[in-house]
């Protein structure tokens, strides 16, 4: 009864006065995370994507030509554009200058309806105010009816009230800020994130000039963006080390009221499916409605040419993923009130413009077929021969099923399981050879660990179809063990690990067996980079002994730096240091205090920040062409680390 009476009490306490109201861009500062994704790198340049937004709206709205981003030194950012320049005047409701609203108030800007703008990729309104708050200090400068304007703020408070700076004979917006460093883990930028971000917007609006700069010392750069043939360059861009089946890039487009789509295609010799979609210049991994409409024509279009032509007969019908092998594409669609699932803006839940997009692809695709027949046979006997391979697919998983009893859950013989069943508990670690295999069988943690021996060359799947991995004896018991399956009948729920570790040796070899893993997960797994499950182990690359005392360096600086510590009291004192030439020298124990134990061992989590840039290296250094491989490696060989010949 005690405790009943107690817990009433509790109860009672619950009033009024523990409800906490987050005044202003408190809310901003005490819950980062909501408004930005996160603190880490992404949400660190997600900070610059914010304002680059606003000025990519003044350009969607026909007043901006020009966009300036620079890092300054100490990682300040400025953000520059030539567009209207924010209103200064008073803004009715608040009372306050409109450029002091859209910096200080959630949900404040001209986009919900006041005529400032019919489309535009900032929906919530929080961009500026939300940079503001995450900002040690931000700055900004108005340009507009012939004077300049300053306003400056220090964490979301004005330090600076609005004031007349002095005359001008242009229009424009210039953010100045610092991220916080109380707010994010790191507030160093890189410049190739942001770049790749800024070429994005820049196909996606022909003709406008996003100019980037790097004015740190010692990584100074600069490059212009700008592309007049808008998402036609941005298909050429995709397919740049791929080769073409047909000689054009494809491009529909067309407008119902204020909604405007426009879609750029074509196909490669590839097996891999690039589509790439974008609402208001708001990049929707996630897709939406308007890759629905265009998925959905697509295999509508294909399949009525070929029966029209006699080249399908009967109901030999090609399906969607036969039909989108080997494509690139990129859809963009412009249009008012666009609903995103949530402030990450995902997917585009608009139902309406997926008939807008179906209907241009279907008029518009069919029209380019009849005009350009070779094109479309080409297009189509890759769809077909896809729709073959995919068959073969089909017969090679059964044949392997039955030989493998998989139907019954019977597990591959190079398989050593762990005992824990919850797959958020459970890791298994793919290593290469069978005497690392037998160390890391010995050393493990059985409750939780697992391993997996894998053994001899890997295929590599960037230049094979389904139907071969299938049959590949060394891809298949990882499929079976991961037991997700691939492709598009990949399934994460069924995944029976969420931490699967690439353990291979510190060499040239090791590298290879890594690279040729990460091809597969990338093309036929790729839920599991973009979820972070994937990671690779870090082995020690030095052993140093000085009398019974042994510890592990897994750099060469470490190396020098631990040997000293071990001469610390005697500088004469003799520190043996030797090289590990692999994981199958290390005995049981040696290979779980340095690479497996979860309280000492480093693990390198594979990310997925670019998956355009990630399919583009794969491309060159798996593929079949040289000579874009060799220019590859003669520019980054400098950045090898710890190469072992």
């Amino acid at each position: 009864m005690a405790d009943l009476n107690e817990k009433a009490v509790q109860a009672q306490e619950y009033d009024a006065s523990q409800i906490q109201v987050l005044e202003g861009l408190e809310a901003v500062r005490k819950r980062p995370g909501m408004y930005i994704g996160s603190t880490s790198s992404s949400g660190l340049h997600h900070l610059v994507y914010e304002i680059v937004d606003n000025s990519i709206d003044e350009a969607l709205a026909g007043f901006c030509t020009a966009i300036e981003v620079v890092i300054e030194q100490g990682d300040v950012i400025r953000v520059s554009d030539n567009g209207r320049g924010i209103p200064v005047d008073i803004q009715e409701q608040t009372g306050k200058s409109a450029l002091e609203v859209v910096f200080t108030v959630l949900h404040a800007g001209g986009k919900f309806g006041g005529g400032g703008y019919k489309v535009s990729g900032g929906l919530h309104g929080v961009g500026a105010s939300v940079v503001n708050a995450l900002s040690e200090w931000l700055e900004v400068e108005v340009h507009k009816d012939g004077k300049r304007y300053g306003m400056a703020f220090s964490r979301g408070d004005i330090t600076e009230g609005i004031h007349v700076l002095g005359d001008t004979d242009r229009s424009g917006t210039t953010v100045r800020f610092k991220p916080d460093p109380e707010m994010f883990d790191d507030t160093v930028y890189d410049y190739d994130v942001l770049h790749t971000r800024m070429r994005e917007q820049a196909f996606l609006n022909a003709g406008l000039a996003i100019t980037i700069s790097d004015e740190r010392e010692g990584r100074e750069q600069s490059d212009v963006l700008c592309y007049e043939g808008g998402i036609r360059e941005f298909v050429a861009y995709l397919n740049k080390h791929k080769t073409p089946i047909h000689e054009d890039v494809i491009y529909l487009s067309g407008a119902k009221g204020d909604a405007v789509a426009e879609i750029a295609l074509q196909y490669n010799d590839g097996y891999n499916e690039t589509l790439v979609s974008f609402a208001n210049d708001i990049h929707t991994p996630e897709g939406g409605m308007h890759e629905t409409g265009f998925k959905t024509a697509l295999t509508r279009v294909i399949n009525a040419y070929g029966q029209k032509n006699n080249i399908i007969k009967g109901d030999d019908k090609v399906s969607g993923e036969d039909v989108r092998e080997g494509i690139a594409a990129v859809i963009s669609v412009k249009l008012p009130e666009a609903q995103f699932e949530g402030q990450t803006k995902q997917k585009l839940g608009n139902a309406y413009i997926r008939t807008l997009v179906d209907a241009i692809v279907s008029e518009q695709l069919a029209t380019y077929f009849e005009e350009h027949p070779q094109a479309a046979k080409a297009v189509l006997e890759k769809a077909m021969m896809a729709n073959r391979a995919r068959e073969a697919a089909r017969k090679a998983r059964e044949s392997v099923r039955r030989k493998t009893g998989l139907e019954s859950g019977q597990m591959p013989d190079k398989l050593q399981d762990c005992n824990e069943r919850d797959p958020s508990l459970c890791e298994i670690y793919i290593v290469e050879g069978d005497s690392a295999a037998g160390s890391a069988i010995q050393g493990r943690d059985s409750r939780f660990q697992a391993i997996l021996a894998m053994w001899g060359k890997m295929l590599n799947v960037e230049k094979a179809r389904a139907d071969k991995i299938y049959g590949n004896d060394k891809l298949y018991p990882l499929i079976v063990a991961l037991g997700a399956g691939i492709g598009d009948e990949f399934n994460i729920d069924k995944l029976r690990y969420h931490k699967i570790i690439i353990m291979a040796d510190a060499d040239v070899d090791g590298s290879h067996i890594r690279t040729l893993l990460l091809t597969f997960f990338f093309r036929y797994m790729r839920p599991l980079i973009e979820r972070g499950y994937v990671y690779s182990a870090v082995p020690p690359l030095y052993k140093l002994t000085r009398g019974k005392t042994q510890k592990v360096a897994y750099s060469d600086e470490e190396r020098d730096k631990i040997s000293s510590e071990m001469r610390a009291d005697n500088p004469n004192a003799k520190v043996d240091i030797s090289r590990f030439k692999g994981l199958g020298e290390m005995d049981p124990h040696e290979l779980w205090e340095t690479t497996m134990d979860p309280e000492t061992r480093s693990l390198r989590r594979i990310t997925l920040n670019d998956a355009i840039q990630a399919d583009q290296v794969f491309t060159v250094l798996m593929g079949e062409e040289v000579e874009p491989r060799r220019e590859w490696i003669e520019q980054n060989a400098r950045y090898v680390v710890n190469l072992d010949i």
